[in-house]
Order: structure tokens, then C-alpha cells, then sequence
């Protein structure tokens, strides 16, 4: 569906703290979240998947582990208490990205509701659009997943700003947003409420 030449950043760096639990290893879809995630943007066609997570977390490898997810693949972020960003800017410094790779999508790692005809519109916007970072968008405002292609990715090592957002604004090119009429852009897994409503609107649909 995708060009060949996709890198997949997937987030899992964060603590989960209002959860009260790993919220990428919460069941979903026959597997767990991050496998659920991992499998999606496998069948989308990318060429190169990632997960970003902490140092010695033990149980999120275990899990990467049981998905046969490679090790080769999986990037640490000493600084993960900085926040998404410094995730972000661990993927831009990792030096394990294939060669043919022009542009990558960041994922959070919180949204598997995502669904897969929403990924694709953004893929086939990207692919019309590949010199632009591209966002999907639903009433008016900029959503998750982000594509950046090479020349935004690249500036992440050297960034300064706060934040993703900022760093988006930064870049010399505005993003370009691609609508889709998806709800489930707004939503995301912060706490048990959340997860919750996500498994409800899965079984509904």
C-alpha cells in the first residue's frame, strides 16, 4: 500500500503512570497493544518498523520478545523521562535505519483503534506530498500519526525545541494536513477510563 521506503518510529517510552500499568502490553485484537501496532504497520507495507522504549524495561522486551519483534530494531532512550520529543529525537540520532528509507512515520504508541483505511489515506497523501511532513487532520486540528520525510527527520538531531509540536512549526515548511473523517484521530489510552471506551468502540464496531 505503502512506498517501500517508509520507517516506522512506534513511542513506547512513556511511563504509563495514569494507567497504573504498561498500557503497549494491554490486550488488544488477539495480541497486545505494541503487537497489535508493530503487525499493523507491517501489513501497511513499511519497510522498516521500530519501537523506542526505556533502558531495561523488562517487560515491554519480553513482549518484543514473544512477537518475535528483532533487536535490532528496538532503539533506547536514556532520556525518556524528557517526554515524547526526546523519543522522537532518539529515533533521528539512531544510526540501525536502512539506507533506503526517505521518509518516517511517528507513532504513538497508544492508539491502536487507529484503522487501517485511516493509515492508508495518510500513506497515499504522503505519497502524493513527499517532500511534506504530512498529518492526518479531523476538525480542524493536526492528529497522529506524523510523516516526516528526510529533511525534517534528519534536523531532529540538532533540534532545540520544547516540543514535537514546536518542532513542527520550526520546520521551514508547514505541515500539510490530509482530512479524514475518522473520530478515533482525537483518542488515545491515557487511563483505565480510556482504555475502556477503546475496547467498547472495538467491539461496537
Amino acid at each position: 500500500m505503502t512506498s517501500p521506503r517508509l520507517g516506522v518510529v512506534i513511542l513506547g517510552a512513556g511511563a504509563s503512570s495514569r494507567m497504573g500499568r504498561p498500557k503497549l502490553l494491554l490486550p488488544w485484537r488477539g495480541t497486545t497493544v505494541i503487537g497489535h501496532i508493530i503487525r499493523q504497520w507491517r501489513e501497511l507495507g513499511a519497510f522498516q518498523v521500530t519501537v523506542v522504549g526505556r533502558p531495561r524495561d523488562s517487560a515491554l522486551d519480553a513482549e518484543l520478545d514473544r512477537v518475535n519483534f528483532p533487536a535490532a530494531n528496538r532503539i533506547f532512550n536514556p532520556q525518556a523521562e524528557q517526554g515524547m520529543f526526546s523519543s522522537i529525537q532518539a529515533a533521528g540520532r539512531w544510526t540501525g535505519w536502512e539506507a533506503e528509507i526517505s521518509s518516517w512515520a511517528i507513532v504513538l504508541g497508544d492508539q491502536p483503534h487507529l484503522r487501517a483505511d485511516t493509515l492508508g489515506q495518510l500513506l497515499e497523501f504522503h505519497a502524493q506530498n513527499p517532500q511534506s511532513i504530512c498529518q492526518p487532520a479531523f476538525e480542524g486540528r493536526g492528529r497522529h500519526p506524523v510523516i516526516l520525510p528526510g529533511a525534517a527527520f534528519e534536523r531532529l538531531k540538532e533540534s532545540d525545541a520544547r516540543d514535537f509540536s514546536i518542532y513542527l512549526k520550526e520546520f521551514s515548511q508547514p505541515a500539510v494536513k490530509c482530512v479524514i473523517n475518522d473520530p478515533g484521530l482525537t483518542l488515545d489510552m491515557d487511563v483505565p477510563g480510556d482504555y475502556k471506551r477503546l475496547i467498547n468502540l472495538e467491539a461496537s464496531e
